[in-house]
């Protein structure tokens, strides 16, 4: 028997005030397929999804779900299985899932999938208590086939970041790895400028000494450079001045 949600209280964050708001740059451009009848259309909202779930710049072909992708081209799945499919493909898994504790994999797929921030601890505990039960694919079909996602994203929209005003994108300024795992790779990496490492580098330089051979300029021969053979013909000088006939 799983353990149901926790209850907590959402906050209000901006993305539950309505308000009235003019489109500009930083507003997020919305994919959906019923908006993509064409090839090109259907690829930009397919790259949509890769940049929204994976959250990087260059999408390689190590992320790439070829198998998923034929299937929303023929329209056999929704978007929404798509974003799931991706979610729960090995390297969403080996890039995050692996490399995060719980409450971080908590604060990522919040962002992503729901497109929104984490309320308050309270949320994450209750997720993270999710994944310890029902495990990491249990997880994602719960936040994918929440009311919330649904209210916000139906079956056939890219998720994106709600109610942007003034901080930065998200795949901006969530990076894949926590801070506690930065700094275990930093430790772990040797670093020669670091005051860590100073006296294992200072053990491990291997002092020569140099043995200087005094040299007499006495025991120096100098060749003989002098000719022993004397010009030949009569040198020919050229007169700086010139002397032209008039008519």
């Amino acid at each position: 028997m799983s353990i149901p949600l926790l209850e907590y209280k959402p906050s209000s964050q901006n993305q539950r005030v309505a308000g009235y708001e003019v489109p500009n740059e930083d507003s997020p451009r919305i994919y959906r397929l019923e908006d993509s009848p064409t090839e090109s259309e259907i690829k930009e909202l397919i790259w949509a999804g890769y940049r929204q779930i994976f959250s990087e710049h260059e999408n390689l072909k190590f992320y790439r779900q070829t198998n998923l992708e034929s299937q929303l081209k023929n329209r056999a799945i929704t978007v929404r299985d798509f974003i799931r499919g991706l979610a729960k493909s090995e390297g969403f898994r080996r890039l995050v899932v692996e490399t995060n504790s719980n409450y971080r994999i908590v604060e990522i797929c919040l962002k992503r999938i729901l497109g929104r921030a984490s309320y308050n601890k309270d949320e994450e505990i209750a997720w993270s208590i999710k994944i310890a039960t029902q495990g990491f694919g249990g997880f994602i079909d719960a936040l994918v086939d929440s009311e919330e996602y649904q209210t916000n994203f139906g079956d056939n929209t890219v998720p994106y970041q709600r109610r942007r005003f003034k901080d930065r994108p998200f795949n901006l300024v969530t990076p894949r790895y926590g801070n506690y795992w930065r700094d275990k790779l930093e430790n772990e990496r040797y670093k020669s400028g670091d005051i860590k490492n100073f006296l294992d580098l200072a053990k491990s330089i291997e002092i020569r000494t140099v043995n200087y051979n005094p040299v007499s300029t006495a025991n120096i021969k100098i060749p003989d450079t002098t000719r022993n053979t004397q010009p030949q013909g009569i040198p020919v000088s050229v007169s700086p001045s010139a002397s032209f006939p008039l008519s």
